[in-house]
């Protein structure tokens, strides 16, 4: 890990009736993205459960969204994708709107660059083994009270 980045990320699992709401990139293969949950970089001087709120209201066009609580840290090396070490902070998200089973959204990179256009939808949570690049290494906190 010596000479690789680590960079403070944010995982979302967002929980509604038993089932975790997923998306995959619309633009992009499964083999090369699989499925994901709202995910992304802490910005400088953002506080990680600010961030979680943030990239869960980007990347689902959703605005309703609470932190029920921080599950954990997780480190993940995206090795050889990227020279990188993620340390992900994971939150549990509860949602206080209602949804579509499956919705289209973008996420519009604050200006720069074009959208990146998602497909968001719901999954039972003994499917979330299916998530990509170890982002269901915590959802077995979800059940640990």
């Amino acid at each position: 890990m010596a000479n690789k980045a680590i960079i403070e990320k944010v995982l979302c699992y967002i929980v509604r009736d038993d089932r975790l709401l997923v998306f995959r990139h619309v633009d992009y293969s499964w083999e090369e993205v699989g499925v994901q949950v709202p995910a992304g970089t802490v910005r400088a001087g953002e506080d990680p459960q600010d961030a979680a709120l943030r990239e869960a209201r980007e990347e689902t066009g959703l605005e309703e969204f609470g932190i029920v609580r921080k599950l954990g840290v997780a480190e993940y090396d995206i090795t050889p994708y990227r020279a990188e070490v993620q340390r992900r902070h994971v939150f549990q998200l509860a949602l206080h709107q209602e949804t579509p089973e499956r919705w289209m959204s973008r996420e519009e990179h604050d200006g720069a660059g074009e959208p990146t256009w998602f497909e968001c939808f719901w999954i039972p949570l003994e499917h979330g083994h299916v998530l990509q690049s170890g982002q269901g290494a915590l959802l077995h906190r979800l059940f640990e009270r």
